[in-house]
């Protein structure tokens, strides 16, 4: 018989007093403002490196087209490749430029509605996606893009399917995401930090479409500039990946703070916190950060792929075998790149590694990972960024449509990446506030109990729901193990 929601809260808040203690001095090691040592310092160096390198190239690739063909004379090194009539930047420019306008517009909105209309827009976001897929891919079949219309169509029917199999999840979802709207819309800081990395992130783009519009403007043919491309779209996905994990530590350090002290009025709270968190996002941890935007993007959304097809395959075991090894897989190396890493790296100031392995065997030792497994908040907000990236391509790529047909594809997927980097600055607010939720529960549920009580029974009652039908599920698998053994080889047969 299933428990009622106090009795298995008051459960839940007995099982972490013995953590209770540790999860207290580590939140007054952060309070005495301990000095931090320098974590990851190789990939900071890579980071910057790259940043630097790719910065002069970018420069070089647009001024070789800007006013003039062949400014700087590298055609010459290009010459093999050359297929096609070439260009101007300043031709192609203005179309990255209503791409940032339209990201940057999308972000801003998002922000802005972040109070009021942020779970509408993100149902909207769940279900109108897969729609928009589809008409994409109808657009590209009309302008002879026989490939991307098959690709965005088979990302219609992936989206659709991921759908249906978590359709049941869906309402807590929702109410995760609505508990960490309304921390983050009373931290207006948070916001005004989120506001200061788009501008910074706009700055980048700005270079990065200058670079993109000359090569697209290069006297290379499609081969050659679909490489080039893709080289770039490497590197602003990862310049991207660091800035939105650099918000995601500080907002996920200020968060901590007010659930551990009580309110964000509490006289308990370190001075100048933001500042600080701030400071140490750009210096001892920025390293770490850096590390950790390479891999967790990717692995988390294999992951939740693999989650949502495991749970709907049924008894076709040749299939379920394939799959459990892919989901063993991925789970290992959740084990060392996950996005709960970040609060370890803004409260505590650890190295990615061991903050994503501390951090993943605290959700798996309290049981709250079975919680996590169950939420899709994550996903809805990377459906929620798709789309934004989506609405932005499409704008850009139906101006090229008008102007140059053939650049078309060229022009609308590298946009649609720019807007997917400016619309996910946004989304990774809300994340990060998830995140903390996630991780302060399984600290100290009290924490979660003192912010919002009904909020904190709810997440206890579902928990206590979760790990019964995990252990309904093993003893399935053992009972359905002994009867095989039990059963003579012929009788099988």
């Amino acid at each position: 018989m299933m428990d009622s929601p106090s009795s298995s809260s008051s459960e839940f808040v007995s099982i972490a007093t013995a953590n209770q203690s540790a999860a207290r001095s580590s939140g007054e090691r952060v309070a005495t403002e301990q000095s931090r040592r320098w974590h990851d310092v190789f990939w900071l160096g890579i980071f910057l490196i790259h940043l630097i390198g790719f910065g002069f190239l970018l420069g070089v690739l647009g001024l070789n087209r800007f006013e003039r063909e062949n400014r700087l004379n590298i055609d010459k090194f290009t010459s093999r490749f050359s297929e096609n009539q070439s260009g101007l930047t300043e031709t192609y420019w203005p179309l990255y430029a209503a791409a940032g306008g339209v990201g940057t517009l999308l972000g801003w909105g998002w922000l802005l509605l972040l109070g009021s209309q942020a779970t509408q827009m993100m149902k909207v976001s769940v279900h109108i996606l897969t729609t928009y897929l589809a008409v994409v891919s109808v657009l590209c079949f009309w302008a002879g893009q026989i490939f991307w219309g098959v690709a965005f169509a088979i990302g219609a029917l992936l989206q659709f399917l991921y759908v249906i199999s978590v359709i049941d999840r869906l309402p807590f979802t929702m109410l995760i995401l609505q508990k960490a709207v309304k921390m983050i819309w009373n931290l207006p800081e948070v916001m005004r930090v989120a506001y200061a990395f788009m501008f910074v992130v706009l700055l980048w783009m700005a270079l990065w479409s200058f670079g993109a519009a000359g090569v697209v403007a290069s006297s290379m043919g499609d081969g050659g500039r679909w490489w080039l491309l893709v080289v770039l779209s490497v590197s602003l996905f990862w310049t991207g990946a660091v800035l939105c994990n650099t918000v995601h530590v500080i907002v996920s350090g200020m968060v901590f703070l007010v659930l551990f002290h009580g309110g964000r009025d509490a006289a308990s709270i370190p001075a100048n916190s933001l500042v600080k968190s701030l400071q140490y996002a750009l210096t001892t941890s920025f390293g770490s950060i850096c590390y950790g935007s390479l891999f967790t993007a990717a692995i988390r959304t294999l992951r939740w792929k693999i989650r949502g097809f495991r749970s709907k395959i049924g008894n076709n075991e040749c299939l379920l075998c394939l799959v459990d090894f892919l989901f063993h897989l991925v789970e290992t190396l959740v084990r060392f790149f996950n996005k709960y890493a970040y609060v370890q790296i803004a409260v505590y100031g650890k190295s990615f590694n061991r903050s994503a392995r501390d951090a993943w065997e605290l959700l798996q030792s309290t049981g709250v990972e079975a919680l996590v497994a169950y939420d899709c908040s994550g996903a809805v907000l990377l459906m929620g960024t798709i789309f934004g990236g989506l609405i932005t391509g499409t704008c850009s790529g139906i101006w090229a449509w008008v102007k140059w047909s053939d650049r078309i594809i060229m022009i609308g997927s590298t946009s649609m990446l720019m807007g997917m980097v400016l619309v996910g600055l946004a989304m990774v607010v809300v994340e990060s506030a998830v995140t903390s939720i996630y991780i302060c529960y399984a600290e100290d549920p009290s924490l979660i109990q003192r912010w919002d009580a009904e909020f904190f029974n709810q997440m206890s009652e579902t928990l206590h729901q979760r790990l019964q039908y995990r252990s309904a599920r093993a003893r399935e698998v053992l009972t359905h193990n002994r009867f095989d053994d039990l059963v003579p080889q012929n009788a099988r047969i």
